[in-house]
């Protein structure tokens, strides 16, 4: 159990109320990073605006219409404003909704949103960590860019925010919006918020809980989404050069708030609340992400019995389950194993039983052809000595019949003398 805190009093300044100061000095010194997801159709301006908000020109090459899926594209700035510097990154969705088939243009994003998260965590979960040099790309929000039709959200529109609602902040614009009349620009923002509240989409909402800043913040509130017009043509319009769209039947002026919201957005989106979209991305969104991944990974803050558990138990615990786990699967290949053995002796045996027999059959085959063999031989041996027995016979004959022969022809000379 903690003590109870007491406040006490300072006798005399001790000097941490320089913490701030130090603070700013540090930050400075550091920098800071921005990072803007601009999601929309090709053509809407995205570009243009982007480079009308930071009163620069970031060369952002156009953007082809027959990519096969959407393709994510992420250019990284430095830039300087007095003594202070930023790095900004700008992602932009190319091919963004030319697609005839539309129901997975959100996928790209929502994984290139995962994976800035996912390479932050890794280097949270690092033994040596780098974070103060690390170059934090998460996304801190997102202009979503919606086709000035003046009659409601694409379910494209509906489909992608409802899915990136719990993962970053999205602030809606109506784009190009000097080609609708003030009266269908409200009434399409109207519908656009009716339908959002609709589909349960939640979108960044300027907050009201700096008393600096509050009432400015809920009155902007009102003004979502924003109908903002870019340039980068310089007109004179009186004494002064301002951003501005010629047109044959007048000038809109991109900085006018009679004319569009750009101003409303500049201010809510860099002088007011950029650090609290960065602080949102980091406490809100990416704690989320960060719980959902831990909890996949097995990590939790409770145990079963719902008490506190911390981190070095839920690791021995992880590693004594995990040990128990390779155990079982050490004992189940064993058996696999030793199953596996007996089948393949079963097999061997039986191809051995199978050998003998056919060992066996060959054997008595080849004694009956042996036999057969030895009979024709014997058969052979007997005809060879009959015949040698008639060869006999017949070369005897022979003989006595050429004797008798002979005899008479001698004889037979001797009666004629």
């Amino acid at each position: 159990m903690h003590d109870k805190i007491r406040n006490l009093s300072l006798s005399g300044n001790v000097g941490f109320d320089s913490l701030p100061d130090q603070l700013v000095i540090k930050a400075v010194h550091k920098g800071f990073t921005f990072n803007i997801l601009c999601i929309g159709e090709t053509g809407l301006g995205k570009s243009t605006l982007l480079d009308s908000l930071f009163n620069t020109n970031f060369d952002a090459q156009p953007s082809p219409h027959n990519l096969s899926s959407v393709k994510l594209k992420s250019n990284t700035f430095e830039l300087q404003e007095c003594n202070v510097q930023m790095k900004l990154t700008i992602i932009d969705t190319v091919g963004y909704g030319d697609q005839i088939n539309k129901e997975e243009s959100f996928k790209p994003i929502v994984e290139y949103v995962d994976s800035q998260f996912e390479a932050y965590l890794q280097e949270e979960l690092k033994i040596k960590r780098c974070i103060p040099s690390y170059h934090d790309t998460r996304i801190h929000v997102c202009l979503y860019f919606i086709c000035p039709t003046g009659h409601g959200l694409k379910s494209i529109d509906l489909l992608c925010m409802k899915k990136l609602d719990s993962k970053i902040n999205i602030i809606p614009l109506i784009s190009k919006a000097d080609t609708i009349s003030k009266v269908e620009l409200q009434k399409f923002k109207e519908r656009i918020n009716q339908e959002l509240a609709n589909n349960h989409v939640k979108i960044y909402q300027f907050p009201g809980d700096d008393d600096a800043v509050s009432e400015l913040n809920v009155s902007m509130n009102s003004h979502l989404p924003f109908a903002v017009i870019g340039s980068n043509e310089l007109i004179r319009v009186g004494n002064k050069m301002v951003r501005a769209r010629q047109y044959p039947w007048g000038t809109v002026q991109v900085e006018n708030e009679t004319h569009c919201d750009f101003v409303k957005l500049r201010e809510m989106l860099i002088r007011t609340n950029m650090e609290d979209l960065r602080e949102q991305t980091h406490s809100k969104h990416y704690e989320l992400y960060r719980k959902t991944r831990l909890e996949q990974m097995g990590f939790s803050d409770v145990d079963s019995d719902n008490k506190p558990l911390s981190f070095q138990q839920t690791c021995e615990k992880k590693m004594a389950l995990h040990h128990q786990e390779l155990q079982e699967k050490e004992e189940d290949m064993k058996q696999q194993f030793i199953l596996r053995v007996k089948e393949k002796e079963a097999q061997l045996k039986e191809a051995e039983k199978e050998l003998q027999s056919k060992f066996e059959q060959m054997k008595e085959e080849n004694t009956r052809e042996k036999k057969k063999f030895e009979d024709y031989q014997k058969m052979l041996e007997d005809d060879i000595t009959e015949f040698n027995r008639l060869k006999l016979n017949y070369s005897t004959q022979q003989l006595s019949g050429s004797h008798h022969t002979l005899s008479l022809g001698t004889l037979g000379k001797g009666k004629k003398k």
